[in-house]
Formats: structure tokens, C-alpha cells, sequence
């Protein structure tokens, strides 16, 4: 095993006097170790990010930009390894974790783009006779150094989302990874270090959650960007009320087979996408199909479908170029999922495939009959379970996906251009996938959801957004 890696104090790698070996989730094996920031240098980091805020938030935008697109490009010349690790540390199949690794290089990307084209507004005042010879300039400004907290299920593509608009805005930011997968954040600082943004920009702590709380309570850091499950977000939000605060939360997200989706080849398609994109990270997706509403014309013939689809996922060790499914994050997660899948079946549900655990591996399960009050049905499972249920007809269908307390993302297979604009317009979620399943994101696009799948959005121009607000330049005397 290699040494084990720093910890990236404003933009410095540093040792500390204690270590944390990191396990793979299949097979247990010791894959990294991390130094753990001492309480004196998460000190540092966060004044060191607190003293350099007006100097990041005047840096060049040409700066901000070269930085990250070097980011980008060194991210794609050292892809393989950054999927190698992703895989190591976080458990998913290597062609997954190669996937990650392209949309992280993306994500710096857009940033870069998005950065150049960073400006703002010239509104003419005189609009009114009172405004005679004003005219305003409406720029946005960061609102300080943020706080990024990111989960394990994508260890290098979610830090990147906190990351990238941080640099983009000109706002420092302390980045803390998941204690299960902290290795990635801790390589991506190789990257950052090769650039010149100013010291103070940016460090990486993988501390333990139990400090959490007092970086977030900070109020040099007053903006937090959180990504994780819906009970700590909502204690973040309501411990720091005044604070600027995004949360991106869990859900249980929706595909919705609407009667015209009715051709073999329809049918086919949606099976194919609902049992990969059901499963693919072993369920750990946020917006992972946890819920089919099939509607009833469509149901004899769906439900064999997705069952052979599902049975013929590959599923083993993650560095298996051919699997599809790996193992959960942690064997008591895999425990957890089985519980649930148990409480549904006591309480009247069918398994028609998987329902079996082995060790943190838990088989593709697809469940038909579950009552609607089962945790199954209506909390996030995060893990590699479907659920099916017969509708009937489109409003049907909706109803049911708006009686969920999430609201994150769904997907509706239909080829009405009707049913789409109303599904985007009575759908009670963060967005509205036509032709697939929910679990489509494009990196730049706006993403997060309503009701308790949290506040904010992530993507990139989105997330800048979320970390700036506008100040006003009001002009005196000018000719217009």
C-alpha cells in the first residue's frame, strides 16, 4: 500500500500525527490511508480561507478559468487512475467509476465557461421620469467562503460540483469528503495545487462527521453546500437559520409508463434503462428508479421484461470490466436495504427476482404489491430495489408521484408531446426526464429538488448562482 495521502491545508499539503486506513466495500481490502487534520489545522484552513476572501473574490476571471480548465485536462490525462480509486475506495464497477471520472473532467469544464462568461447588467433607470440620467450595473458577488460537504456515492464528480462554482464566483472553499471515500477529494488537490489560484482558495479536510457541525456553525464559512440525506440537511438548515444554505437530499424517484408507450420496442427500451438505472450503483444514486407506475394496458407485458432485464445484470467485484452491479457502500447498509425489503414482504409485497443479501452485496430485487405506507415505497432506499405499481392512466400517475414528500427528479415515457409540457408542469419535482428514466443529469443543466429533496441547485451556472448575490451600481447624471 502506498503512503498514505495529505490533507490539503489552504492549498498546502500537510501530514498530521494520525492516519486512516480506507476499505474497499467489497472485499474489505485496505485500498488507501489519509492523514486526519489535526483541530489546529482545520483552524488554519478556516482562517486561511476567511483572510483571502477579498483577494479570491478579486482574482481575474482569465485565472479562475485557466485554473480549471487545467483541472479538467489533468483530470482526463490521469482518468484511469482516478477510476481505479473511485472504484477502491467507493465499491462501484470500474465502468461506472470511469464514467464519474469524465463527468468530473466536464464539470471543471463548464466551470471554465461558465466563468468566462461571468458579468452582469446594465439597466436604464430612466424608465421613469424620477429616473432621468440613472442607469444601474447589477453584478453578483460572492457571499463569502463556502462550506462544501459531499457524500460518498460519488466521490469525485459531487466534490467537483462543490469545488468548480467556488473557483468560478471567486469564493474560497473548504471541501470535506466522506469519511467511507475521502481518497479522490484528496488527489483532486494534487490537481488544484498545480494551479495559480492565490493561497487560501481551497483546502480538503477529511475529518470526521462528528466536526461537522462546528464548520458549520462557523460563521467565517457563511455559506454551505451540502449533499448527503435528508435528516442531516435539515439539521444543518435549521442550526444556522441566517446562513446561506443549499441542500441537495434524497428522494424516491419515479418512472412513469404512460399508456402510449406501448411498441415492443418502447417496452424493451424502458425495461432496459429502469433495471440498469435501477441498480447501477447498487442503488446509491439520489435519483436511482426506485418506483414504476405501470400503467395497467402495459402490465402483462412490462413486468416480464424488467424482470429478465434485471435478472441479467451482471453483478460480482466491481473491477470486473463486465459488471454492472457492485457492492453497497458498507454491509450495514446492505443489512438495511434487506430490512426493508423484509417489512414489505411482511406486509403483503411479492419478490419477483433478487432479495438476497451476501455480505455488503445485496441482489436486484423488483417487489410488486407493496403497500403505500411500507418505507420501501416512500422513503429512499439507496439501494438496488424497484418497486412496480399499476396505474391507470396518466393523472393516476401523476398523483401519485406528487403524494411523495420528495420531489427530486421523474421520468416519463411517453411520446405525447402534450403529456410531456403537462408532466412539466404538475410533476412537483426539480425535473422532468421525457423518453427516460429519472436518473438522466447533465452536469451543466440545473439540478436539485422541492419538498425534502432539498433547497438550491447544483450545476454549475446554478450553483454560482447559489453562491453569489447581486449588488447594485447605481449611476448619477449619465447620458443615456
Amino acid at each position: 500500500m502506498t503512503a498514505a495521502r495529505p490533507v490539503w491545508i489552504a492549498g498546502r499539503a500537510e501530514t498530521s500525527e494520525v492516519t486512516v486506513e480506507v476499505g474497499n466495500p467489497y472485499d474489505g481490502s485496505i485500498v488507501g490511508a489519509h492523514h486526519v487534520p489535526s483541530a489546529e489545522q482545520v483552524e488554519r484552513a478556516v482562517a486561511a480561507a476567511w483572510e483571502a476572501r477579498h483577494r479570491v473574490a478579486a482574482t481575474p476571471i482569465g485565472l479562475r478559468a485557466d485554473a480549471l480548465m487545467h483541472v479538467s485536462a489533468r483530470i482526463t490525462e490521469r482518468l484511469e487512475e482516478f477510476a481505479q480509486l473511485i472504484t477502491a475506495e467507493n465499491g462501484k464497477p470500474i465502468r461506472w467509476a470511469r464514467s464519474e471520472a469524465t463527468r468530473a473532467a466536464a464539470t471543471f469544464r463548464f466551470a471554465a465557461e461558465e466563468t468566462r462568461r461571468l458579468g452582469g447588467e446594465m439597466q436604464r433607470l430612466d424608465t421613469d421620469v424620477a429616473g432621468e440620467g440613472r442607469a444601474a450595473i447589477v453584478r453578483r458577488f460572492p457571499h463569502g467562503p463556502v462550506l462544501g460537504i459531499a457524500p460518498f456515492n460519488f466521490p469525485l464528480n459531487l466534490v467537483a460540483h462543490k469545488i468548480a462554482p467556488a473557483i468560478a464566483v471567486g469564493a474560497p472553499i473548504i471541501i470535506k469528503p466522506a469519511p467511507a471515500t475521502p481518497l479522490s477529494a484528496l488527489l483532486l488537490g494534487e490537481l488544484l495545487a498545480e494551479t495559480s489560484l492565490p493561497p487560501g482558495s481551497w483546502s480538503v479536510l477529511p475529518v470526521g462527521n462528528d466536526i461537522s457541525f462546528s464548520l458549520v456553525e462557523d460563521v467565517r464559512l457563511p455559506v454551505v453546500s451540502f449533499t448527503g440525506s435528508e435528516a442531516v440537511g435539515f439539521a444543518i438548515q435549521k442550526a444556522v437559520p441566517r446562513k446561506h444554505v443549499t441542500l441537495e437530499l434524497g428522494g424516491n424517484a419515479a418512472a412513469i409508463l404512460c399508456p402510449d408507450w406501448s411498441s415492443d420496442d418502447d417496452l424493451a427500451w424502458a425495461a432496459e434503462r429502469v433495471a440498469t438505472f435501477a441498480n447501477y450503483q447498487a442503488g446509491q444514486s439520489c435519483v436511482s428508479v426506485q418506483r414504476v407506475l405501470v400503467d395497467t394496458s402495459l402490465w402483462d407485458r412490462f413486468v416480464p421484461l424488467l424482470v429478465a432485464r434485471v435478472d441479467g445484470l451482471a453483478t460480482g467485484s466491481p473491477w470486473d470490466e463486465s459488471t454492472i452491479v457492485g457492492p453497497l457502500v458498507n454491509e450495514a447498509a446492505a443489512i438495511r436495504v434487506g430490512e426493508w425489503v423484509a417489512e414489505a414482504v411482511h406486509a403483503g409485497a411479492t419478490v419477483l427476482t433478487g432479495g438476497i443479501r451476501d455480505g455488503s452485496s445485496y441482489a436486484p430485487t423488483v417487489l410488486v404489491d407493496v403497500p403505500a405506507h411500507a418505507k420501501i415505497a416512500c422513503e429512499e432506499v439507496f439501494g438496488p430495489v424497484v418497486i412496480l405499481q399499476r396505474t391507470g392512466g396518466v393523472e393516476d400517475a401523476f398523483d401519485v408521484v406528487n403524494e411523495s414528500r420528495f420531489g427530486l427528479q421523474a421520468g416519463v415515457f411517453t411520446h405525447d408531446l402534450q403529456v410531456a409540457f403537462r408532466a412539466h408542469a404538475e410533476l412537483e419535482v426539480g425535473g422532468v426526464i421525457i423518453g427516460d428514466v429519472p436518473t438522466y443529469r447533465a452536469d451543466q443543466m440545473p439540478y436539485g429538488g422541492v419538498k425534502a429533496s432539498g433547497v438550491g441547485r447544483e450545476g454549475l451556472r446554478s450553483a454560482m448562482t447559489d453562491f453569489t448575490y447581486e449588488r447594485v451600481l447605481v449611476l448619477t447624471g449619465v447620458t443615456l
